[in-house]
């Protein structure tokens, strides 16, 4: 009974001590099962089941299925590479080293595990190539065997994860999309009522949504049920953050009574955990009676269809949610062509050495290269965590050695192999499960088995094994060196080339004729980039609502150069007005050069637009204010958007 304070106390997870000790156990079952079928290296079986391991069921489910798609495709690859090469080292290793680089590319540009199963696919075709080199008249069976073998181990962890794991709790990230929806609501409330809502309010419910937004990967994993309630909050949380960016430049003095009390009712609803089809009643109501202030309209309008969109999934409905707005989502081209030069440079440079010498370990150095390579790229901060992955490895190198020098010369089986070698696995559990370990302890139990070949009779001396095990800890080496010389990436370098993006896309809306038509896909992919921008300022380090604020400008920006675009497709708009808009959008797209330029022309053409009796000027003053005080964003991220 006091066992556990004193796990807590000396800083184990004791919530993920059970899942660490679960994976364990499953790798040894793996161990044995691929030993029971014959198969040739039983150790990849159980290596594949620390990597499908996930704590919950629903993403266990979809993290097997696309590591077997990978594996299959990457497979397939391995095969097609060594039949047109006939085993020839040189050939191979250039077809390898694209083959790993366009994996580490998609990778890098798909989420969650449709970009894992990318990954694995890259590394699959290595496990099939490198170890099979000097058998190209065998490949077929040797694939096959490689393919058993992980699916041996993704069969074995899914079953043991599903009679053991829990089932993730959906409800939890339901219920905090639902008291964010509530604070905004609150927040428009504020206004309406005739007093200006706190920034500082708003900048902590815009971190909490980029959180939430982080969150939908797992949420949404699993079943086809649970894709489509990550949908609806993502196109929940869309409408959510328009809201609050419109809410930043709102004007102070606006006061709709009659609207603020449907709004106040319907937070109230939903605090009282209302079914949201209760809810959207008022929200129509709401939305009829704001058409005298359209930026208003627009924002509620946008949280009425998001409502809509989740009665399909909440509240016990059977129909599916009908998505009336794009959900898109940030797509990080930069670091993407970046993570595939990184791996396919590696890959040739160490691969050119390998042919070149004929080092027999080589093989494994660049197996285990491309698994780092391309695996690691996807983490905001890839040096970081490749030091503890060499910590980890170091050690498992450490317990293959003792574990094939002290132990196994006792052994007169391969059974008892396979049974001594277990005691090593099962104390990776304790490192996983630990605060300061858990990053890299992984590597440890990877290792440890990527070294341990469980037949006999038992091969090499140990001046030979000492070397292989270098061989080995020299891939996370290697990797951590050309994540910090290559393309050097953490959260910082990624805010700043997103920054980038964000303004390179503004200076297109500018130029492009047909923006209006594309105002809903533009919207959509800034309000995700706003969330990403959000978590890599936190991830990073950055001052509290520096970047955020500055997104939030880009936005109001952005919204403005829309209306002015639809303006232009107005048949009867005034030439002298014609001309006023084109000539905002030039100073506009220059904005990161001269924003002061820019902001007298949004000041020059809301005085327009009041002298005509258009209702955009509100939408213009909003820019003008947003612009001005975030100019220095514009400018120091000038540099990024000419790096685009």
């Amino acid at each position: 009974m006091n066992a556990l304070p004193a796990l807590i106390r000396l800083g184990f997870d004791t919530g993920r001590l059970g899942f660490t000790l679960r994976t364990c156990f499953a790798a040894c079952l793996a161990l044995l099962v691929a030993r029971a079928l014959g198969l040739e290296h039983p150790q990849w079986s159980a290596m594949t089941v620390f990597a499908s391991a996930q704590p919950a069921r629903n993403m266990l489910v979809e993290k097997a299925f696309f590591r077997g798609v990978g594996t299959l495709v990457g497979t397939a690859v391995g095969v097609l590479l060594m039949l047109l090469s006939g085993g020839q080292p040189l050939p191979v290793m250039l077809g390898l080293a694209l083959w790993v680089g366009l994996c580490a590319f998609a990778g890098n540009l798909l989420r969650g595990f449709v970009s894992y199963g990318a990954l694995i696919a890259g590394f699959s075709a290595a496990m099939v190539v490198l170890l099979d080199i000097g058998h190209p008249d065998h490949i077929l069976l040797l694939a096959a065997d490689r393919l058993l073998t992980v699916l041996t181990g993704i069969l074995t962890a899914l079953v043991v994860g599903l009679l053991l794991a829990p089932k993730e709790g959906e409800d939890a990230v339901a219920s905090e999309a639902r008291q964010l929806a509530i604070r905004v609501l609150r927040q428009l409330t504020t206004l309406l009522s005739g007093t200006k809502p706190g920034a500082e309010e708003q900048r902590q419910i815009l971190r909490q949504l980029a959180l939430l937004d982080e969150a939908l990967e797992p949420h949404g994993a699993g079943s086809l049920r649970s894709r489509r309630s990550a949908r609806s909050i993502r196109s929940l949380i869309s409408a959510l953050v328009s809201t609050l960016v419109w809410l930043r430049a709102a004007p102070d003095t606006l006061r709709v009574e009659p609207v603020r009390q449907l709004l106040a009712q319907a937070a109230d609803a939903l605090e009282a955990g209302a079914p949201v089809a209760e809810v959207l009643p008022l929200l129509e109501r709401a939305a009829d009676l704001s058409a005298e202030h359209p930026p208003l309209q627009d924002a509620i309008l946008r949280l009425e269809a998001a409502a809509k969109e989740r009665v399909g999934v909440s509240d016990g409905e059977v129909r599916p949610a009908r998505i009336e707005h794009p959900v898109i989502l940030h797509r990080d081209w930069v670091g993407a062509r970046q993570a595939a030069l990184r791996a396919g440079g590696i890959m040739l440079g160490l691969g050119t050495i390998w042919v070149v010498t004929g080092w027999q370990a080589g093989a494994l150095l660049l197996l285990g290269t491309s698994v780092m390579v391309t695996l690691f790229s996807t983490w905001e901060n890839p040096a970081l965590i490749m030091r503890k992955v060499l910590v980890g490895q170091a050690c498992g190198a450490l317990a293959a050695l003792a574990c094939r020098w002290l132990v196994w010369p006792l052994a007169t089986s391969e059974l008892e192999l396979v049974l001594m070698l277990m005691p090593f696995i099962m104390l990776g559990a304790l490192p996983m499960a630990h605060r300061r370990t858990m990053l890299g302890s992984i590597d440890y139990c990877m290792a440890l088995l990527l070294l341990s070949q469980p037949a006999l009779p038992l091969k090499g001396d140990l001046a030979s094994t000492v070397f292989t095990a270098l061989a080995v800890v020299s891939a996370p080496f290697l990797t951590l060196i050309a994540f910090r010389t290559i393309f050097p990436t953490d959260a910082r370098q990624r805010l700043q080339v997103l920054a980038g993006m964000m303004l390179k896309e503004l200076q297109d809306l500018c130029s492009a004729p047909e923006a209006a038509l594309r105002a809903a896909t533009w919207r959509a992919r800034l309000n995700h980039r706003l969330l990403r921008l959000v978590r890599l300022s936190q991830q990073a380090g950055e001052r509290v609502g520096t970047a955020e604020d500055g997104g939030v400008a880009v936005f109001a920006v952005g919204m403005a150069v829309l209306r002015l675009r639809a303006m232009l497709a107005e048949a009867d708009l005034a030439p002298a007005t014609t001309h006023a808009v084109r000539l905002a959008l030039a100073r506009i797209a220059n904005a990161t050069q001269q924003p002061a330029r820019a902001v007298q022309a949004l000041d020059e053409l809301a005085g327009r637009f009041d002298e005509i009796g258009r209702g955009e000027a509100e939408s213009m003053r909003a820019a003008s204010r947003a612009l001005a005080a975030q100019a220095s964003f514009f400018t120091q991220s000038g540099a990024a958007v000419s790096a685009g």
